[in-house]
Order: structure tokens, then sequence, then C-alpha cells
């Protein structure tokens, strides 16, 4: 839900399976956040909380992460804003944990190597501010669960 996406709500990938999995309430409810608080979809970075539907989870925390090359001087930083600022939601609202796909390195082409480095700061350090009890790390492959491991920073 951003101006590079914004009409994308449901797309492809992950978002598309968590859409295709959750079923129309998590997408009535984004449409209805678009509507009331981001007319010009979600910035990236930033992350707003649903329903989870028919998953088996509370709620679904989504965010815009960056398209790599679009913004290459705050590009680092807004990546780390996807994981900080979902965290934050999972924090306030007393949920015991959060999984994470990693973030922008499909269709976004972020490169992993990168984004781990990135991402296990940022998650090491919202944790730590936080006190979030679990955060679980999803991955294609387990190519890309060693590149992350390789890279990673905690």
């Amino acid at each position: 839900m951003n101006a590079a996406n914004s009409t994308l709500l449901g797309g492809g990938g992950v978002d598309g399976a968590i859409h295709d999995a959750g079923g129309s309430a998590i997408l009535d409810e984004c449409k209805e956040i678009r509507r009331s608080d981001y007319p010009d979809g979600l910035p990236t970075g930033q992350a707003v909380i649903t329903t989870a539907g028919s998953l088996p989870a509370r709620y679904v925390i989504h965010t815009v992460g960056p398209v790599y090359g679009a913004n290459k001087k705050d590009q680092a930083e807004l990546l780390g804003n996807c994981y900080r600022n979902s965290i934050r939601f999972a924090a306030d609202n007393s949920l015991g944990s959060i999984a994470f796909p990693s973030i922008s390195t499909g269709a976004y082409s972020y490169p992993r190597d990168e984004a781990a480095a990135i991402s296990s700061v940022a998650i090491r350090e919202s944790i730590a501010e936080t006190g979030l009890s679990e955060v679980r790390l999803v991955f294609h492959s387990a190519g890309d669960m060693k590149v992350f491991l390789d890279n990673c920073k905690f």
C-alpha cells in the first residue's frame, strides 16, 4: 500500500498468499484503512495492522518494503523501519510473537545479503526496546536462510 504500488492490495508474492489464505476480511479492512487513512497508499517503511481473517493468527501486520534502487539514500533506513514498525505494532497489541518473510528481497530486488544485515539489526534493536518475546523469520528456501545466517548481525 504505497504510491509505488498503490493499486496493489493483495497482490503477488507473500502479500498475495496472505490475502488468498486469509480471505476477503483482510482485503476489506485494507481497503478501509486506505480509504480513511492512506488514500495515496501506505508510505514505504510504515505499517498497519488488520484482522487475520481465516489465518491461524489474531492479526496481520502489513508493511511496504522499499524497491531496491528507487531511493538509494534512504532505502536501508526504510527497510529497517518495516521491521521496527511491525514489531512496535506487535508489542503495542500485546502479541507474543511475530513472523516475517524477507521483506523486499523478491519482486523488489533488495539484495538478500544487504537485507539480512539491515533486518537483523532492526529486529535485535526492536526486541530490546519492546520486549517482544518471539520473532520468527520465514524464508523461501534453505539457500535464502543460509544467506541470512551468513550476513545477520545478531
